[in-house]
């Protein structure tokens, strides 16, 4: 049995295709035998109203009253080859070309006002033109018709063969519906194959000539990958750089362990200090995930997400106070990746209260081109000198924390990824002022 997939959008395409194409070409049948019987009708009708002025002309020309049903006796042969007929009362006499309609038409002659008229008897249709006038002071009617049932058999026959010619017509617009469609959807099928070639890993980007329809879905594509590609770099540097963190104190450790010197006391704190050192680490690399968030790949709300990193660092610093602020914003939504956007205020969130001694403030400013995150903390601050080393890989200008120097170069990458840019300076509060912003309006940078 033949399976339709009625999901496909090759089978929708074809379905309305096909539809409004039948509907077209039936639409055009049927207004074309109305229009052609019309046609016929009001053709036929203009002919004999012209006969009718034509008999009464005649009539006209008789000086005898008594000679008019004669005059038109001497044309009703010519009327009954063309298969005319004529009904005439003059006089308060009646004469008829044909006296087996003499009796149906008789009626018409009573009513008022020339008119063209459709008469019918069984399957026979005559069209039949009454005319009124005047001669020698007396009011006369005359009645013309023609037998139009032979014009309407061939008109059927003409229009069934208008409705063959376009069901042929039809069935080529079908094949040749068909044939775009498939054509059209070739880009569809080369991204599919590449998507599999992606999955399969034997391409890493997408690159087809395709539609302009296509052309946003193939960059999304492409940044998304591009961006899972970036964050599992990080990731990989990440990991790195923690096993070489981790790796000297372990080392020592193990040395102590197997070592056949007795652990005192001394050295018994030195290897409580190498395992904080390991634990607080750790700590660390877990706190950026939780920074991360769940929301990769969305665009971030500033009041929803910002007020959720702000409660988390409530609870990681319960000693420090967290003040968020939102500057006359006059919108919520901001086209920056939800997931960049929370490691980048959860950065420098966490560097302010890793330094701070009781108070950090965030003020968070929207307008409709520029994200603006502001963030000072009442630590001890960084030499005017060293200012410009911050984001420098690597770089640690205090060790009496915990880390490697690697948190405000991850933000420096993040923030080059939206064009923008961020100023390190003296806070209000005596610690260090961070200033990040980022224009809404440009591509991100991958």
């Amino acid at each position: 049995m033949l399976h339709i997939d009625r999901r496909s959008l090759r089978i929708r395409l074809l379905a309305w295709l096909g539809g409004v194409a039948l509907l077209v070409v039936v639409t055009t049948w049927l207004l074309h035998g109305i229009f052609l019987q019309s046609l016929a009708r009001d053709f036929l009708g203009e002919r004999l109203q012209r006969e009718a002025n034509h008999a009464v002309a005649q009539l006209e020309l008789e000086q005898d009253q008594t000679a008019v049903p004669t005059a038109l006796d001497s044309v009703s042969q010519g009327y009954q080859v063309f298969h005319h007929l004529y009904v005439l009362r003059f006089n308060g006499l009646v004469s008829a070309s044909d006296p087996q309609w003499q009796q149906q038409l008789a009626p018409l002659l009573d009513e008022s006002g020339d008119a063209l008229i459709d008469v019918n008897r069984g399957t026979q249709h005559m069209l039949v033109y009454r005319r009124h006038f005047e001669w020698q002071g007396t009011q006369g009617v005359l009645l013309v018709g023609e037998d139009f049932s032979q014009v309407e058999a061939g008109l059927a026959t003409l229009h069934w063969w208008v409705g063959g010619i376009a069901a042929v017509l039809l069935g080529m617009l079908i094949m040749l519906n068909m044939l775009a469609v498939n054509r059209g959807l070739i880009p569809l099928w080369q991204l599919r194959q590449q998507l599999e070639a992606l999955r399969s890993g034997k391409r890493d980007r997408l690159s087809l000539v395709a539609p302009s329809e296509l052309d946003e879905l193939v960059d999304q594509l492409n940044w998304f990958m591009d961006d899972i590609d970036l964050r599992l770099k990080r990731s990989r540097e990440s990991v790195a750089n923690l096993s070489h963190a981790l790796k000297t104190p372990l080392a020592a450790i193990t040395q102590v362990l197997r070592g056949n010197r007795p652990i005192d006391e001394n050295r018994r704190h030195k290897l409580l200090s190498r395992i904080e050192d390991i634990n607080a680490q750790l700590a660390a690399e877990l706190r950026r995930s939780r920074i991360a968030g769940p929301n990769a790949g969305r665009m971030a709300n500033v009041t929803r997400d910002s007020s959720r990193l702000i409660e988390m660092f409530r609870s990681l610093y319960p000693e420090r106070i967290f003040n968020l602020t939102h500057s006359a914003h006059e919108k919520d939504q901001v086209p920056i990746e939800a997931h960049d956007f929370s490691e980048i205020l959860g950065i420098v969130l966490d560097n302010a209260g890793k330094w701070s001694n009781r108070c950090i403030n965030c003020d968070i400013a929207v307008s409709t081109t520029t994200l603006t995150l502001t963030t000072d903390d009442d630590g001890f601050g960084v030499a005017e000198e060293d200012l410009s080393r911050l984001g420098e890989r690597g770089t640690r200008l205090d060790e009496r924390r915990p880390g490697y120097g690697l948190g405000l170069s991850i933000l420096a990458q993040l923030i080059a990824r939206y064009s923008g840019h961020s100023r390190f300076e003296r806070s209000p509060l005596g610690g260090l002022r961070v200033t990040v912003t980022l224009p809404l309006a440009v591509e991100v940078i991958n």
